[in-house]
């Protein structure tokens, strides 16, 4: 009599067992395949909002990059007067708050692209200065002039970047 019991208790059981062993799976799969879901339709909205703020923040890098291009900022700041030494310094002052303007940008861009503008930020503060100390130019006037004729023989970091700018952009898209 327990023999019949016991097999009669596993007839119901096991059953029982895989049917619950089936719809724990099926139910498992049905979840993480939802959540998969949202995860990635959220992943997917906050793309859609990023990607404005990112092409706003390339499009602040840019205009910062144009701004600080030396042809550009040349014509835009005038020497206070004829001191080279006072002109260069007005001419990186100028630059550095342009910078810290922009600074919250980096958030929005890549390291590389972020340290590709720092370079050519710092190669243009650079070349204000190893021009400033040059023994021949002896005012901002000429300061100034020696500054354009170099961006006429090589190409302005600035405008290097922006090449950069462009092509990180190609990636977004």
């Amino acid at each position: 009599m327990d023999s019949t019991k016991i097999i009669e208790l596993a007839a119901y059981t096991l059953p029982a067992l895989i049917t619950g062993g089936v719809a724990y799976f099926l139910f498992h799969s049905f979840f993480k395949n939802e959540e998969n879901r949202r995860r990635f339709e959220l992943l997917k909205e906050n793309q859609s909002q990023a990607l404005p703020i990112r092409l706003q923040a390339y499009e602040r890098m840019v205009l910062f990059l144009e701004r600080i291009n030396p042809a550009q900022l040349l014509l835009r700041v005038s020497p206070p007067n004829t001191s080279k030494e006072d002109y260069a310094t007005f001419l990186i002052h100028s630059i550095q708050t342009e910078f810290e303007h922009n600074l919250t940008q980096q958030v929005y861009l890549t390291s590389n692209t972020w340290d590709i503008i720092n370079k050519a930020k710092n190669s243009t503060i650079q070349l204000i200065r190893r021009k400033s100390i040059e023994k021949e130019i002896v005012s901002a006037e000429k300061l100034r002039e020696a500054i354009l004729i170099e961006m006429t023989e090589t190409e302005s970091p600035s405008v290097i970047a922006i090449s950069y700018l462009k092509e990180d952009l190609k990636t977004i898209f």
